[in-house]
């Protein structure tokens, strides 16, 4: 009888255990939630929260999942922030030109679609790594940024002037619900359903998973590889519009601030798939939990430099147990 307890007890504290590793990232999230919860006062003020989804949570988000569709091909886009900053700057000029805000708008998804077409172009038409492609697409595209605004001068709108419809963009509601907030609601549901429900989101995993063997299958992997980089752009560039409206203001180079926090994301949110594929709930998560720290950790107010060591130091933890939870399996 005793010996059956105790069998008992260590089977349900495997299971326990092994239920913790596998969802390590949502054990993260509710561990660092609760620690931001008792070391900083105001970490649970509504307006805080607020902030932490509005500000931290949505630009990052839609970034990062531009960065899954990229990863989820098997490969990876360094030039997210390009896209989001063209975006930005066609967005900006049409306005400043006087031309409605939907064309505006429309301009600024050219302008993300533009860096997808131009890396498409290197990967697909010419053979080039998307990691050197993409590094490649960064460095034009910083430099064409500075030649367009005189070495790198910001670009501003003037307050007075400014079209209605253009700041609801970035500080508009909907039933009371801020408008980014929506917007990147409707991205995560479109992607979700994109990558999962979709033949082209499941062709894409097959493409990440091993490309050689679904070229040989029949499917025209090329295609579907050029399409992605071309979305990841469009996506990308959703943020940028964002931001602009938001800050009234564009800022060359700006997007690139995104770019390690979005591949971060991406990499974290892939310890929530039994197989470690990018998949969009577990990039979600993963921004969320990175927006949590970057948030909690000004509160607390922590040295800039150190909160940058916090948050490399979590990514590595969440990772390492992932990882080692799959090694575990493999040998088992």
């Amino acid at each position: 009888m005793t010996f059956g307890l105790v069998s008992g007890g260590a089977f349900s504290g495997r299971l326990i255990v092994g239920h913790v590793v596998r969802y390590a990232l949502v054990v993260a999230i509710i561990g660092v939630f609760a620690a931001f919860s008792v070391a900083a006062p105001t970490f649970l003020a509504p307006a805080n929260l607020q902030s932490i989804l509005v500000n931290n949570f949505t630009l990052l988000a839609i970034v990062a999942i531009a960065m899954t569709f990229a990863v989820s091909a098997g490969g990876i886009d360094l030039s997210v922030g390009t896209a989001v900053d063209f975006a930005s700057f066609a967005f900006v000029s049409l306005v400043l030109a006087g031309q409605p805000v939907p064309l505006a708008l429309l301009a600024g998804l050219a302008g993300g679609a533009l860096v997808g077409v131009f890396n498409a172009i290197l990967i697909v038409g010419i053979g080039i790594s998307p990691f050197l492609a993409t590094l490649g697409t960064l460095f034009i595209g910083r430099s064409i940024q500075q030649l367009l605004t005189n070495g790198g001068n910001p670009v501003y709108l003037p307050p007075a002037g400014v079209p209605e419809a253009f700041r609801f963009v970035g500080h508009g509601t909907v039933f009371g619900i801020p408008f980014p907030l929506v917007v990147v609601l409707v991205v995560i549901v479109a992607s979700a359903v994109i990558l999962s429900k979709t033949r082209y989101g499941r062709v894409l995993t097959a493409i990440g998973i091993q490309a050689s063997v679904t070229r040989y299958s029949g499917v025209a992997v090329p295609a579907h590889v050029a399409v992605t980089y071309v979305l990841t752009g469009i996506i990308a560039a959703i943020a940028g519009l964002i931001l602009t409206s938001t800050v009234t203001v564009y800022i060359p180079s700006s997007g690139n601030a995104f770019l390690l926090n979005a591949i971060g994301a991406t990499f974290i949110g892939t310890t929530l798939s039994p197989l470690g594929r990018p998949n969009i709930p577990g990039t979600v998560l993963g921004v969320l939990l990175l927006s949590i720290v970057a948030n909690g950790l000004l509160l607390t107010g922590l040295n800039f430099y150190w909160q940058q060591v916090g948050t490399g130091l979590l990514i590595f933890g969440v990772l390492s147990i992932s990882f080692l939870n799959q090694k575990a399996k493999r040998r088992g």
